[in-house]
């Protein structure tokens, strides 16, 4: 779940709109990003999204569809 997260993140959505796409509540998208920049020692969303690029999760020029 939390690699859908990243993904979503990564692509610019806000957590309001990640809660929609996954069908889960805002808080728990809240819960797990911060869960994910603990572990990944990561400060704000554009260090994700520059990790989810480096890893492959999400492309240089892909977009949100």
């Amino acid at each position: 779940r939390e690699r859908e997260i990243v993904r979503h993140v990564a692509l610019g959505l806000r957590n309001a709109e990640v809660a929609k796409q996954l069908s889960i509540s805002e808080v728990t998208v809240k819960t797990h990003v911060n869960n994910i920049f603990q572990k990944l020692g990561i400060r704000d969303r554009v260090e994700l999204a520059l990790y989810a690029i480096r890893m492959g999760i999400i492309g240089v020029n892909e977009r949100q569809a």
